[in-house]
């Protein structure tokens, strides 16, 4: 059944040399997904013309606008970030790949901020060949959180029962250490809890927090970090009637599957979490960027140009980004 109010859902084009419009075409080329909200694809009516063609997409079509007032509610809309025609190569960026990824992505933050769509589903980026005027930043995260002047947010993987979020981003493994306080533990628990109340409707969250040193410290033989913030932190959190567990062994929590007994696990850095959580769940996993006053998702994998333009990619993790975008609006608006 159609939803009565549908949301309006803007998707950045992200790098066209890579996977990331080859994945959104094939995920809306299913008419259902229009049941359940306004698809908006920003970047240029061109490229997807092409990705159509190249994919055969042959029962795909869609509505080009200019402006809001011209929405198709019943059609996939394409928005122009660009006038210029763009030349490229599947699997080869280029400046005018990186600078067609860095405008619709700047766009849909102006009619996220403005009111005009919902919510956002980015598509991939090269984070290198996106730098430029107005995005110079290490991702997505970082410039969502900058752009709508949130004081911290909170990389959240998630994936059906599993869901993984880091306390440290796209930083050098060797600044963890140094990165990890207690403050900045407090700050991403309580965002952590937070989200899962308010975009998971869980009323009563457990997290788990892993340890950053091999066993967890083994008691402080292995590192202190352990016993002298991180434990400390969990106490609070318990004292205050949160459930909060650890901190555990990364490779044992993992490999023992423990991460079922918790609605989320807070991994203390970006491939402590991630590696794990892409090897179970690689293919329908979304990124979502917790703790902001808007709502943005994406699917868990990058620009993958090896396969670019063969047809070869695997849409599911776009269709669940997309999916997950409409539920935490509902789970927001208490529907």
């Amino acid at each position: 059944m159609e939803q009565k109010t549908k949301p309006r859902i803007g998707i950045t084009i992200g790098d066209i040399a890579g996977i990331g419009l080859e994945v959104a075409l094939k995920a809306l080329a299913d008419n259902r997904v229009l049941h359940y909200c306004t698809p908006i694809i920003y970047g240029s009516a061109s490229v997807v013309n092409r990705y159509r063609k190249l994919l055969a997409l042959e029962n795909f079509s869609f509505h080009q606008v200019q402006a809001f007032d011209q929405l198709h509610p019943k059609k996939v809309n394409v928005l122009n970030c660009l006038e210029e025609e763009l030349e490229f190569t599947p699997g080869v960026p280029s400046p005018a790949t990186g600078a067609l990824a860095r405008a619709a992505l700047l766009r849909a933050a102006q009619d996220l901020k403005e009111g005009h769509i919902q919510a956002v589903v980015t598509a991939p980026i090269d984070k290198d060949n996106t730098q430029g005027e107005g995005f110079q930043f290490p991702g997505h995260t970082e410039f969502f959180t900058t752009y709508f002047n949130a004081p911290e947010s909170l990389m959240f993987l998630v994936a059906d029962g599993l869901r993984v979020a880091t306390l440290t981003g796209h930083i050098p493994l060797k600044e963890v250490a140094s990165r990890l306080t207690a403050d900045l533990l407090i700050r991403k628990l309580t965002i952590l809890d937070n989200s899962l109340r308010k975009d998971f409707s869980i009323q009563k969250p457990k997290i788990a927090v892993l340890g950053l040193n091999p066993h967890a410290g083994e008691n402080g033989l292995l590192g202190t970090e352990e016993t002298e913030i991180v434990l400390p932190v969990i106490e609070q959190f318990k004292n205050k009637g949160n459930l909060v567990f650890g901190p555990f062994p990364a490779d044992g929590f993992f490999g023992t599957r423990s991460f079922q007994k918790f609605d989320a696990t807070l991994a203390l850095y970006h491939d402590q979490g991630l590696i794990p959580f892409k090897t179970l769940a690689f293919e329908r996993g979304v990124n979502f960027t917790a703790g902001l006053p808007i709502v943005r998702t994406s699917p868990d994998h990058g620009t993958a140009y090896d396969i670019a333009g063969q047809n070869k990619a695997d849409e599911t993790s776009f269709r669940e980004a997309l999916f997950a975008a409409i539920d935490i609006l509902r789970a927001r608006a208490g529907v």
